[in-house]
């Protein structure tokens, strides 16, 4: 089995303190969820969503100009596709 890198996990445990409503919890603990994955899961997409986005917005002007050039060059080896 192949491990997977993951760039923003650090492999080390912080503890935190967090105020969740009182149902989620308690219908979270009668499911058999366990918040701390969840939490941490949820931690992280939201931290990848927002560094893929400062990196769209970090590189907009090089995607536009690639944009554009492949649109009046079209894509280099264009005609060997197969589809």
């Amino acid at each position: 089995m192949r491990m997977r890198h993951d760039p923003i996990a650090s492999g080390k445990r912080a503890p935190v303190n967090m105020s969740i409503d009182t149902g989620i919890v308690a219908a979270a603990r009668k499911a058999g969820v366990i918040l701390s994955q969840v939490s941490e899961e949820a931690s992280r997409r939201a931290a990848e969503k927002a560094r893929n986005a400062a990196r769209k917005e970090e590189n907009k002007a090089w995607i536009d100009a690639h944009r554009a050039w492949v649109e009046s060059n079209e894509l280099p080896l264009e005609r060997y596709r197969m589809f």
